[in-house]
């Protein structure tokens, strides 16, 4: 028997959103934390979910996943765009 996968969803700011992959359920926490670019240095804030997609898309990268990169990439934009130009751009 196959197991069903279930699609992780969070309630932030009054909208219900959906993770682009699976999260360690931890890190499906909506406390504001800092992160940093780590090119550059320059930080921001965003909720610890949000941080969480970050550090599995330099996960990816470094596992050259690239589908699950463009995915965590394509949903940051969507949802966290101004940290996007931060973290990731």
């Amino acid at each position: 028997m196959e197991l069903m996968k279930v699609k992780q969803t969070i309630e932030y700011n009054g909208k219900t959103i959906k993770m682009p992959f699976e999260i360690i359920p931890d890190f499906l926490d909506i406390k504001e934390v800092e992160a940093a670019n780590h090119f550059s240095g320059e930080t921001t804030t965003l909720p610890q979910f949000a941080k969480a997609v970050r550090d599995a898309i330099i996960g990816a990268e470094l596992q050259a996943d690239y589908p699950k990169v463009r995915k965590g990439l394509d949903w940051f934009r969507q949802h966290f765009a101004k940290q996007y130009m931060v973290l990731l751009d």
